[in-house]
């Protein structure tokens, strides 16, 4: 019995811990954590007393952590974690799916798509709660690899060993301008005049970048990038500046259909770039994990068929 609550409070003391220093003050923390400061300064004392290190600095602008308290912050991060992902396993098989199930989705198509996904699963698994997290698509090719998500919707992924995928479509990318351009009344250009703008466009560590220089370089085009940018909404305010930028129709249709930009067809060749569900077999929560998959794929596929996301689908074995 002593042994259960030792370790009761020990956890506890650790999820303290990782409180006071997220927030970098105790009184901070203690608002957070609804407890009395005295409170909480003792549990912290009582850690640092067992432990017989300083874990924290104290200084007029709050607490600091100490190296050993940097490394305790990190290993208690992971135990916290492994505790709460216990509690998702138990759940996960003893009834619905359920749980906690983070989804990344891509800047390009975040906007149009969150709200649907969110509200199906809200229909069909109510005790689903999704932590939505966008990013540009290699970021989140990290994070599922890494385990840090649990379903994301990725461009051209890599392919790797913790993950499964189901392809869903081919996407094509268009030519962006300004609405007041010289080219706004084109419907379409050849890859090889693209030589003539000058872009923004995301880094190379993003799979858009890299899948347009490929087919820059099978062309023979080399193509003016005056600025790298990973914001999609700072990328929007440079094409209305007067910048061009290429990226798939579905995400900057918004701006589109307001006259803002207009999207101009490439072709010969045609740029374009793979999209798949992609889930973490490293997810503790299979079956909610699983449920929200297919829930994404369904309504990507709704959207396509209803010509909302110009795509061509990939047929079905």
């Amino acid at each position: 019995m002593r042994a259960t609550v030792a370790i009761i409070m020990n956890l506890k003391q650790l999820k303290y811990f990782v409180q006071i220093t997220d927030s970098g003050s105790l009184s901070k923390a203690a608002r957070i954590l609804h407890i009395a400061q005295p409170s909480l300064s003792l549990q912290l004392k009582n850690l640092e007393e067992e432990l017989g290190v300083t874990l924290l600095v104290r200084h007029a602008r709050g607490v600091t952590p100490t190296d050993l308290g940097t490394m305790l912050y990190e290993q208690a991060r992971l135990i916290i974690r492994e505790t709460e992902n216990a509690k998702e396993i138990i759940r996960s098989h003893a009834h619905s799916p359920v749980g906690g199930v983070s989804v990344g989705l891509p800047t390009s198509a975040c906007r149009g798509l969150c709200l649907r996904l969110m509200k199906a699963v809200a229909l069909k698994h109510p005790r689903i709660s999704i932590h939505l997290v966008e990013a540009m698509s290699g970021s989140l090719d990290e994070w599922i690899q890494a385990g840090r998500l649990d379903v994301a919707l990725l461009y051209d992924h890599r392919a790797f060993k913790h993950v499964a995928w189901t392809e869903m479509m081919v996407e094509n990318l268009m030519l962006i301008v300004p609405a007041d351009s010289d080219y706004s009344e084109q419907t379409r250009i050849e890859f090889a005049d693209l030589v003539d703008f000058e872009f923004v466009l995301p880094s190379h560590t993003h799979v858009i970048r890299n899948v347009l220089e490929s087919f820059a370089a099978r062309a023979g085009v080399r193509l003016k990038v005056v600025i790298n940018c990973d914001s999609l909404q700072a990328i929007i305010q440079l094409v209305r500046s007067g910048h061009c930028t290429v990226f798939p129709h579905f995400g900057l249709a918004e701006e589109i259909n307001r006259g803002e930009v207009i999207a101009i067809d490439i072709v010969n060749p045609v740029p374009s770039w793979r999209l798949s569900v992609v889930v973490s077999q490293r997810t503790v929560n299979y079956r909610a994990s699983d449920a929200v998959a297919i829930i994404l794929a369904n309504e990507i596929k709704s959207m396509v068929d209803s010509g909302a996301w110009r795509a061509t689908l990939k047929a079905r074995r």
